[in-house]
């Protein structure tokens, strides 16, 4: 190939950074192919009323199998668990902090009925889990704007791998640890797509992938279409690439974060283990949990 590798992106100034970041490390020439999603398109409706998990990744994707670009870059956790026919995942660089933050106060001194804001159902779910007494408001948007349009909410709960990205770590007041929040499947991972049997793309690609986190992201991804969901329910999970062993802990909460459904596995088989964990959530009272949650009006996804 002659020409710049075109890298397909969403034109978010994260999404901006991220494809920026694999374009520097392909060591080949390559070029921006910037696109709107239908996600960044209309900022105000639910995630789940817009087309739910795949809203930020399916026009990027698109580009792609139409030629226009080259390789797609996504934050792992926007991709839907089914893989789109005609595209594969060749490369999951080494993976960001997975954890979330809490921008605006730490957890423990907020006040009594405090309004912390965030779009995410599974940060709700866990924050008031918690802190039955805070008020939890739905908020979308790009980090800066979630940041700078608290909706009068002392607090505001991200990624904390967003706000390192864009250098802005500093701000955030309390970075929680894994086992006190659960992260979004593929939290903190990026993905990257070509299309199947474009084999120099597919090549060059292929060499910044770490097999760690490619196992890592692929149980939690597993564990995601075990359940049959998306983005929307109050559903995480993280795995560990442990010396030849995947080890991944999931849960499944009620959206009033009253009930947990939690459960660990470990193998050598990373879709193996993801299905597993999955198979226990849902065996010991996890499908029921999902059966009986109903999302508010104003709609939660996971951001």
């Amino acid at each position: 190939m002659t020409r710049p590798i075109r890298i397909g992106t969403r034109q978010s100034e994260l999404a901006l950074w991220q494809a920026r970041t694999i374009g520097d490390s392909l060591g080949v020439p390559y070029e921006l192919v910037p696109v709107t999603t239908h996600g960044d398109r209309d900022l105000t409706s639910p995630l789940e009323v817009i087309g739910g998990q795949g809203v930020f990744v399916k026009e990027v994707q698109s580009a792609v199998l139409r030629g226009e670009a080259d390789l797609a870059v996504h934050s792992a956790k926007d991709l839907p668990s089914a893989q789109v026919d005609g595209l594969s995942i060749v490369a999951c660089p080494r993976r960001g902090d997975a954890r979330d933050s809490l921008v605006g106060a730490r957890l423990d001194d907020l006040p009594g009925g405090a309004v912390v804001a965030t779009g995410s159902a599974r940060r709700r779910a866990l924050l008031l889990r918690k802190r039955p007494d805070l008020e939890i408001v739905h908020t979308r948007g790009n980090i800066r704007t979630r940041l700078e349009r608290r909706q009068g909410a002392a607090a505001v709960m991200v990624a904390f791998a967003a706000l390192q990205r864009l250098g802005l770590s500093d701000l955030a007041d309390q970075v929680f640890e894994i086992g006190d929040f659960c992260p979004q499947v593929a939290q903190g991972a990026i993905a990257v797509e070509a299309r199947t049997g474009d084999e120099h793309v597919l090549e060059t690609a292929a060499e910044i992938n770490d097999p760690a986190t490619a196992a890592e992201v692929t149980a939690e991804r597993a564990m995601l279409a075990e359940l049959g969901t998306g983005c929307a329910l109050p559903v995480g999970a993280h795995a560990r690439s442990l010396d030849g062993l995947i080890e991944i802990y999931a849960m499944i909460a009620s959206l009033d974060g009253r009930r947990l459904v939690e459960a660990t596995e470990r193998g050598r088989d990373a879709t193996s283990v993801g299905s597993a964990v999955g198979k226990r959530l849902l065996a010991e009272g996890g499908a029921e949990l999902l059966a009986e949650v109903q999302l508010p009006a104003d709609g939660w996804a996971d951001d």
